[in-house]
C-alpha cells in the first residue's frame, strides 16, 4: 500500500471527496483524509441529543453542535492552544461537561440566525480542509424500532432501551419524517468524485443521513465509488453480534438500490488486551463474513487498518487514508460528457 503524500498541486487539485455519517468514527477518517485532497466535504447528522450538545439544543433550540464540532476540529489547520481551547470541557458550574467548541458555535448561530451559516464562518475561523455541513437544520429526533415492536425516541436513549429489550433495532426513522436537505449536501454528493458512508455509529451516526429526503437517493443515483468504510469492533447497545454484511443489509434497508459498491474492512488483529477490554462492554472485533458479501453484490476489501496505539479498536487515519485513495486510483471511472475518464490520472 503506498502511503505517498501529493505534492501541494495534487493535494489542490485532488479528488472531490464526501464522506457521510458522524461522531468519533467519521473525525478519525478526515484526519487522514485531508492531506491528500483539499476538497473533502463531511455531511454530518444532527440527530444527537445527548451530553453538551443536548444540553444546547434544549436550552436554545439549536441543532447539536457535536459531531459538527468534532469534523471541524479533524479538519482545522490553527494553532495548538486554539486546538486545545476548542476540545476544552469545562469541570463546575452550570457548563459543566460542556465543550468551549460547542459554545463557540452556540455564539455563532445566535449572531448569524442559521446555524449553517455559524457552521460556516467557524469552518473559516479555523480555516478548515474542506467543508462541514450539517445534513438537515430541521430540528430532528431519532426513533428506534425494535425487532419486538418496542419503540423508543431520542438517540441518547437507544443505548440503555436496546439493553433492557435484550433484542436487535429493527429500523430507525426521523421525527418528522424525511426532512429537507440542506441542498448544499445533495449538491457536493452530486459533485463527489468519491462518496465514503462511515465508519462510526451504525443506526445513530450514519443511518440518520440517509433518512433525510433525497440524500439515499442521490448518493444511489451518483456515478462515482460509493464505498462503505466498516468499523472495527462491534457496538454495545447498537450492534452487538452484527458481521459486516448485517452492517451491510441495515444501510440497505435505510436506503436505495445502488447505494454502495464496495465494503472496506479491516484485516489487522486487534490488540489482545484491548479484546478483552471491549468483551466486558459485550463488543468484539467485527466478522467479516465474506460470502454474504458477495452474494449482496457488493465487492470486498480488507485492509490492515487498526491503530496499533491507545486504549481503544480504532482506525489508523493515516492508514486509513491511504487505502481508500488507492482503491479509488484502482477502480474510480467517471462518466464526463459521455466518455469515460480516470480521476487523478498520473
Amino acid at each position: 500500500m503506498s502511503d505517498t503524500l501529493p505534492s501541494l498541486q495534487q493535494w489542490e487539485r485532488g479528488p472531490k471527496i464526501v464522506a457521510v455519517g458522524g461522531g468519533t468514527g467519521l473525525s478519525t477518517m478526515l484526519r487522514g483524509l485531508k492531506k491528500y485532497t483539499k476538497n473533502l466535504t463531511a455531511i454530518v447528522t444532527v440527530a444527537d441529543d445527548g451530553g453538551g450538545s443536548g444540553m444546547l439544543r434544549r436550552d436554545i433550540g439549536m441543532p447539536p453542535p457535536g459531531d459538527i464540532r468534532h469534523c471541524m476540529e479533524a479538519l482545522a489547520n490553527t494553532e495548538p492552544i486554539m486546538e486545545k481551547l476548542l476540545t476544552y470541557r469545562f469541570t463546575e458550574g452550570s457548563l459543566s461537561g460542556q465543550s468551549f467548541g460547542n459554545l463557540i458555535l452556540a455564539a455563532l448561530n445566535g449572531v448569524t440566525g442559521s446555524f449553517e451559516e455559524a457552521v460556516s464562518q467557524m469552518s473559516q475561523v479555523l480555516a478548515i480542509t474542506g467543508r462541514v455541513i450539517p445534513v438537515t437544520s430541521a430540528d430532528v429526533q431519532l426513533e428506534a424500532i425494535f425487532e419486538n415492536g418496542a419503540r423508543v425516541v431520542g438517540e441518547s436513549k437507544i443505548y440503555h432501551f436496546k439493553k433492557e429489550q435484550d433484542c436487535r433495532i429493527s429500523r430507525v426513522a426521523l421525527i418528522p419524517e424525511r426532512p429537507a436537505p440542506l441542498p448544499a449536501a445533495l449538491e457536493a454528493i452530486r459533485d463527489a468524485d468519491l462518496i465514503l458512508l462511515g465508519p462510526g455509529s451504525l443506526y445513530t451516526s450514519v443511518i440518520p443521513n440517509l433518512l433525510v429526503d433525497g440524500v439515499a437517493k442521490a448518493i444511489a443515483q451518483s456515478d462515482a465509488p460509493k464505498i462503505y468504510v466498516c468499523n472495527i469492533m462491534t457496538q454495545d447497545g447498537e450492534t452487538e453480534g452484527y458481521t459486516a454484511a448485517d452492517h451491510l443489509e441495515a444501510l440497505l434497508v435505510h436506503g436505495e438500490p445502488g447505494l454502495l459498491d464496495l465494503c472496506l474492512a479491516n484485516s489487522a488483529p486487534v490488540h489482545p488486551g484491548l479484546v478483552e477490554k471491549y468483551l466486558v462492554e459485550d463488543a468484539a472485533p467485527l466478522t467479516v463474513d465474506r460470502e454474504r458479501v458477495a452474494a449482496m453484490g457488493l465487492e470486498l476489501e480488507e485492509r490492515p487498518l487498526a491503530s496499533d496505539k491507545g486504549d481503544f479498536a480504532r482506525h489508523d487515519p493515516d492508514k486509513l487514508a491511504a487505502a481508500l485513495l488507492e482503491i479509488y486510483r484502482q477502480r474510480a471511472v467517471r462518466i464526463f460528457r459521455g466518455e469515460r475518464r480516470y480521476i487523478l490520472e498520473e
